[in-house]
C-alpha cells in the first residue's frame, strides 16, 4: 500500500471549500453600491443561484495555491467630481477562482464582477445602469435613479440576490449567501447600498457584509473577510459637500477535510488558523498569497 507522509492512500484527501473574493468599492457622490465578491462553495449554497460545486480530491505532499482577494477602494471624495469604486480582487484555491466584486458607478459605467456594481444616481443619468455578475458566483447590481429629487444610486449585487433599483433613495444591496462550512451558518458576500442626496435615505448594505450607502457623507465599508461591497457616497445640497464610496471588504478561503490530515503553509505568506470538529478539520485563510499542502 502506498504511503504519503504517514497517511494511508486508503484515506482520500477530499477538500470542501468556500472561496469568497474581495468586494467592490462604492461610488462617490450619489454613487452606487459596490458588488459583492464572487462566492463559490461545495457546502450549503453557492453564489448566483447556481448548483453546489464538487469537492476537490487532492494529492498529499503537493502544493496548492491559495490567495485571499482584497476589497476594492471606494471612490474618493476628492477631486470634486463623482468617481467610480475599484473592483475587488480574485480569491483562489487550487483550480477554483472567485471573481472580485464589481466597482460601483460614480462617474462612468459600473464594473462587472463576481457580483456587479450598482449604477450611479447623478443628475446626468448617463451611467445609471448596474453591471452584471458572474454565473454561479453572484448577481447584477441595481440601477440608479436620475428622475427623482434624491438621485439615488443602485444597490450592489450580492451572491444571493440582485441589487435593488433606486426609486429615489439609495437602493439596498443584494443579500449574500449563508453557508455552514465552519459548522455554524454564516452569511457572506452582500452588496453595498447606494448613496443619495440628503433629501433621501442611503441604501442598506446587503446581509452578509455589505456596507450601507450614505445620504450625507462617505459610505460604509464592506465587512472584512465577508467579501461585502462598499456603500455609495452621499451629497449635502447646501452648503455643497459630498462623500466618497466605502471600501469593499476582503474575501476569505475556508477549507474542510478529514482530521486524518495535517495542513501546512510551505514558504509562508498566508494568515490561517485550523480547528477540529470530530472527524473534520476546518482551515480558515484570512489574508495573503501562498501555498497549502497536506500530510
Amino acid at each position: 500500500m502506498q504511503i504519503f507522509a504517514g497517511v494511508s492512500a486508503a484515506v482520500p484527501l477530499i477538500v470542501d471549500y468556500l472561496v469568497v473574493a474581495g468586494g467592490g468599492g462604492g461610488g462617490s457622490f450619489l454613487g452606487g453600491g459596490g458588488g459583492a465578491g464572487g462566492l463559490r462553495s461545495t457546502v450549503t449554497a453557492t453564489g448566483g443561484g447556481g448548483s453546489l460545486e464538487s469537492a476537490l480530491t487532492l494529492v498529499p505532499s503537493t502544493n496548492y495555491t491559495v490567495t485571499v482577494g482584497g476589497g476594492g477602494a471606494g471612490g474618493p471624495a476628492s477631486p470634486a467630481s463623482a468617481t467610480n469604486g475599484v473592483s475587488g480582487s480574485n480569491s483562489v484555491f487550487s483550480t477554483i477562482t472567485s471573481t472580485g466584486g464589481g466597482g460601483a458607478s460614480g462617474a462612468t459605467a459600473a464594473s462587472t464582477g463576481g457580483s456587479g456594481g450598482g449604477g450611479e444616481g447623478n443628475k446626468g443619468g448617463t451611467f445609471a445602469g448596474g453591471a452584471n455578475g458572474t454565473t454561479n458566483e453572484g448577481f447584477a447590481g441595481g440601477d440608479g435613479q436620475v428622475a427623482v429629487a434624491a438621485y439615488g444610486g443602485g444597490g450592489g449585487g450580492g451572491a444571493g440576490a440582485v441589487g435593488a433599483d433606486s426609486t429615489g433613495n439609495g437602493a439596498d444591496g443584494g443579500a449574500g449567501v449563508s453557508t455552514s462550512i465552519t459548522g455554524a451558518s454564516v452569511q457572506y458576500a452582500g452588496g453595498g447600498g447606494g448613496g443619495c442626496q440628503d433629501s433621501g435615505t442611503g441604501g442598506a448594505g446587503g446581509a452578509g457584509g455589505g456596507g450601507a450607502g450614505s445620504a450625507t457623507t462617505t459610505g460604509t465599508n464592506g465587512d472584512t473577510n465577508k467579501g461585502g461591497g462598499g456603500g455609495g457616497g452621499g451629497q449635502v445640497q447646501s452648503p455643497f459637500s459630498y462623500g466618497g464610496g466605502g471600501n469593499g471588504g476582503s474575501g476569505v478561503v475556508i477549507l474542510s477535510y478529514s482530521a486524518d490530515f495535517t495542513i501546512s503553509n510551505p514558504g509562508g505568506g498566508l494568515t490561517l488558523s485550523t480547528s477540529t470538529s470530530g472527524a473534520t478539520k476546518i482551515t480558515t485563510v484570512t489574508a495573503g498569497t501562498g501555498n497549502v499542502s497536506w500530510a
